[in-house]
């Protein structure tokens, strides 16, 4: 017995070393190409992990990747397609695959295991995997079908034809290993088989600019096959491609719809692999059959109609009697487009809403509330008489008299009918549109619903949530959650600016202004990387990128949906911003050198327009509206539009030259570094006073006509105009600080009230904490007056406006038949300052490897902030505290990650850290005394940090 007793010592003993002999870190999380276990098209895609661990200041000093064949291999640590070997750096991200050339359709596996800062080796991470999908147009054998139906569209104010419906059955007769869906529409499509519809997704292949590329889908349909007898189904709907888009209606442009194509086309093909190791192919061909129906009309802005009485019972299962059915029209490939996969998450159902009221009006009509604005559909639920119809209307407010407000859609028809069959327990949802609303109007009930028979479908691209911001003040808590929410109902597909009229545009002004914010909350990776490529495919011959992306431009060369649709300062920066942004955030080289080429001609199109390196008064009178939309809905002085300009060409030649350096074209960046020095002198020499006062001729623009809201004149001593040249950094020291002097005086004599529209306000609270107002700032974030973000909140919003009077107490909706949108992100941009100075989370360098973390605290009127972004590197986290006593901040730092603290006082021994004096903490990488503060380097670990006031 006491033998034994020794024996189970020395084993315990035996584990115990060993466990400590392994590195105390392990990654976690694997992704490519910023997705989990994702179809790819790259030879070389991009592999990331985070690292997890336990302790403090802990490191990668090495990492090892093994690639295999089969996860059975790679069990084994048999990696017969690459094996990195011990690499020695601390990258955990953008790391390129650089094995064995890969086939389509195979599916390979991936394990990482890292060294960590003591060089003892982890453990290897779970198994995850990517496959390569159809990199090579000669790898399809599919055909592009459709069917032209615009003959059968009512005569009416919308040209809306009905959605072909798509057949055809196949017999397999060996036992099925694998299948693969690969599917892509010019238009959108919905897929089945054996009568279950395939994937969650809704409206692919998305937007692009279809004449250059278009994007496939890869599903696993393994399941959904059976040995024997299969049915294969499809239902098209124009969408983006030959539907109604922006407001082409309103302005009342020649073209209005169907502006890539007269009507939608698919081209789908299922691999299928055997168990005996044959494949075989079922693909999208003229063997297909059509017919119509239950969805007769189907539109993004004009909304969907469905009779269900017309639906063909079994149309997509095996055994359907299809003899009155029509054969389908093959088309051929367009020369010069691009089949590719998509890039971006696909949207879907998101989360699901309950009706939270449902009221009676005039009429025998009746509101639903559903407590939120957000973009997407209902789900119905009813039982009914055969032929009942029931039509919904969509609105994000009601009039004061409970009725629906829709005059701000304009255009926008926004409208389902759905008609009923009559059988028991209908439900229904649309498939090929979606709304922006918080109110159903529902007629044509036969009996007073139950508050269940509608459910709201929250719609969005599907992006992971990454941020995370709560306070003590419930007015900002309310104000972060309508920042969400309109990032949600906006990012769906593109950067649109609304989703609820006719317009649903990718503005540039917007997407530029809010990057940084939308970093900050989502995910956006995979999603930004397909719209940059829409920007860059968008760019117009002289280089100049458009006001939004997509732009549909018709055979004249100029916008398709608006003549006068063309660039503006402000909105064409997006190109540079917009990448800037993402290479840092996401330390991504790769988009950069794709980018280059386009953002090279953009910044040659500035210069061309400069003179003295400054774009002097009328630089851009050649647009409609002249200079472009300069501070697009201010509600104060007018900025000039080319001192604006002039501002982003500075703050471009900078990131310019940041990005070629990043990627080692070293003389490139010199030339733009040289090139933001000579901005930085011509716009002191032509835009400032001796008195460092921001001035512009404002007698050249005149009366202002032609220019945005020029009758009121233009000026360069205005809030806008200095919050941008502070946080664009064109002023030196001395000019800065005088120049924040001016934009804190502007504010008070204001009654510390903003002025600015969307180029003003995103730099706005960062420029007044840059330069010595933070309590300024705070106190913008706090204002419920007129004009202020608190001011919708207060007034019940649960989404951020597009003007800052898009509803006021005393004028009520004064906007709508213009344009006023309930949904607007553009001004949630503050969300960018609420993470860097409330939270206090920067980046340092690029993909949040190094960070600061330096949250400006004081006597603001705020006591408590709490929050967290998981950036690429791992999870942030922020929090702090104030009593009268003492500030408590609570900071957790991911692996291999280094934090530069500051903390507000220069007395060390107020100062402890997770209990200990900081100068006498073994936890401290480094401190030191500046301006007043302390600044600690931490490492990975959480603290608590206690400084006595």
């Amino acid at each position: 017995m006491e033998s034994l007793k020794i024996i189970s010592c020395i084993c315990v003993s035996l584990l115990l070393n060993f466990a400590a002999s392994f590195a105390n870190i392990q990654p976690k999380y694997l992704r490519t190409e910023y997705k989990l276990n994702p179809y790819v098209e790259e030879s070389k895609p991009r592999l990331s992990w985070e690292l997890e661990g336990k302790g403090f200041n802990q490191s990668q000093l090495a990492y090892q990747v093994m690639v295999a064949s089969s996860e059975m291999l790679l069990k084994k640590n048999q990696a017969d397609l690459w094996d990195s070997k011990k690499v020695s750096s601390n990258q955990t991200n953008q790391i390129e695959y650089a094995g064995k050339l890969l086939k389509p359709g195979q599916r390979v596996y991936w394990k990482v295991r890292s060294w960590d800062e003591k060089d003892k080796v982890g453990k290897w991470s779970d198994v995850q995997y990517w496959e390569l999908a159809k990199p090579n147009p000669d790898h399809w054998k599919a055909k592009w079908i459709g069917v032209d139906l615009n003959h059968l569209a009512p005569k009416a104010e919308y040209h809306l034809p009905p959605s072909p419906y798509l057949r055809k059955e196949v017999i397999l007769n060996k036992k099925i290993k694998s299948a693969r869906l690969y599917i892509s529409s010019l238009g959108l499509h919905n897929f089945y088989i054996n009568g279950e519809k395939i994937g969650r997704d809704y409206f692919a292949s998305g937007w692009t600019d279809y004449h250059k590329r278009v994007y496939y889908n890869v599903y696993d349909v393994s399941n959904q096959l059976k040995n024997g007898e299969n049915a294969f189904g499809a239902i098209l709907s124009n969408g983006w491609y030959a539907g109604y888009l922006g407001y082409a209606l309103l302005v009342g442009s020649p073209q209005v719809n169907q502006f890539y194509g007269k009507f939608p086309l698919l081209k789908a093909e299922i691999d299928v692999t055997y168990e005996d190791g044959s494949q075989e192919q079922i693909v999208t061909d003229s063997s297909w059959k059509y017919s119509t129906g239950a969805i007769m009309e189907s539109d993004f802005l004009e909304g969907e109609k469905h009779d269900a009485r017309k639906e063909p019972q079994g149309w997509n299962r095996v055994g359907f009697d299809e003899s009155s059915w029509t054969t389908i029209q093959e088309f051929p490939d367009q020369e010069g487009q691009a089949l590719e996969i998509y890039p971006s998450n696909p949207v879907r159902v998101l989360q699901e809403l309950s009706a939270k009221s449902i009221k009676k009006i005039d009429g025998g009509k009746y509101i639903v509330d559903f407590g939120q604005n957000f973009a997407g559909n209902i789900r119905l639920k009813i039982n009914g008489a055969k032929g009942d119809s029931l039509v919904f209307r969509y609105g994000e407010m009601l009039f004061p008299d409970g009725k629906l407000m829709t005059d701000n859609l304009r255009k926008a028809r926004a409208t389902d009918t759905y008609i009923l069959n009559g059988s028991k327990n209908e439900e229904w949802s649309p498939s090929f549109t979606f709304h922006g609303f918080q109110f159903v109007e529902v007629t044509g009930l036969k009996e007073e619903p139950s508050l269940d028979f509608l459910t709201g479908l929250v719609m969005s691209s599907d992006l992971d949530q990454v941020g995370s911001f709560e306070s003590d003040n419930k007015m900002l808590n309310q104000l972060y959650s309508n920042i969400l929410w309109t990032q949600k109902a906006n990012y769906l597909d593109i950067p649109t600016d609304c989703p609820q009229r006719d317009e649903r545009l990718g503005w540039t002004g917007d997407a530029q202004v809010y990057m940084r914010s939308a970093i900050f909350n989502a995910d956006v990776a995979a999603f930004h990387k397909k719209w940059i490529k829409d920007l860059n495919d968008s760019q117009w011959p002289n280089g100049a990128y458009p006001i939004y992306a997509p732009m549909p431009v018709n055979a004249e060369g100029v916008a398709a949906i608006r003549a006068s649709d063309s660039f503006s300062p402000g909105w064409s920066e997006a190109g540079i911003i917009c990448t800037y942004e993402y290479f840092k955030a996401y330390n991504d080289l790769r988009i950069v050198r794709e980018s280059l080429p386009f953002m090279n001609k953009f910044m040659a199109f500035l210069k061309s327009r400069t003179k003295g390196h400054v774009l002097q008064e009328g630089s851009f009178e050649d647009v409609n509206p002249k200079g472009g939309f300069g501070d697009w809905l201010s509600v104060g002085e007018k900025t000039s539009p080319d001192l604006l300009a002039t501002t982003y060409y500075f703050y471009c030649n900078k990131l310019m030259a940041e990005m070629c350096r990043a990627i080692g074209d070293l003389q490139v960046a010199n030339d733009y570094e040289k090139e933001s020095f000579a901005v930085k002198m011509g716009f002191k020499q032509h835009y400032m006073d001796d008195q460092g006062k921001l001035k512009t001729n404002a007698a050249f623009y005149g009366k202002g006509e032609g220019y945005v809201e020029g009758q009121n004149g233009f000026s360069g001593h205005t809030q806008t105009a200095y919050a941008n040249a502070i946080y664009s950094g064109i002023l030196d020291d001395e000019d800065e600080a005088i120049a924040g002097k001016y934009l804190r005086e502007l504010l008070e004599s204001n009654g510390n009230k903003l002025s600015t529209g969307f180029l003003g306000f995103k730099p706005l609270l960062p420029a007044l904490t840059a330069s010595g107002s933070a309590d300024k700032a705070y106190m913008l974030i706090q204002s419920t007056e007129y004009p202020s973000l608190g001011y919708e909140v207060v007034n019940g919003a649960t989404s951020i406006w597009e003007r800052w009077d898009s509803y006021t107490k005393d004028k009520g909706f004064v906007h709508n038949a213009a344009m006023n949108s309930f949904s607007h992100y553009a001004f949630g941009s503050v969300n960018e300052w609420m993470f860097e100075y409330m939270l206090g989370i920067r980046l340092k360098e690029n993909g949040f490897q190094e960070i600061y973390i330096q949250p400006e605290i004081g006597d603001f009127g705020i006591n408590n902030v709490a929050g967290s972004y998981r950036s690429i590197a791992g999870n942030i986290k922020s929090a702090w505290s104030k009593s009268e006593k003492e500030v408590i901040q609570e900071i957790q730092i991911p692996v291999n990650v280094i934090a530069y603290c500051s903390i507000n006082t220069d007395d060390l021994t107020a100062v402890k850290i997770n209990g200990e004096p900081i100068d006498r903490n073994n936890l401290v990488r480094s401190l030191k005394k500046l301006d007043g503060k302390i600044l600690v380097e931490l490492g990975s670990g959480k603290y608590t940090i206690r400084t006595d006031l």
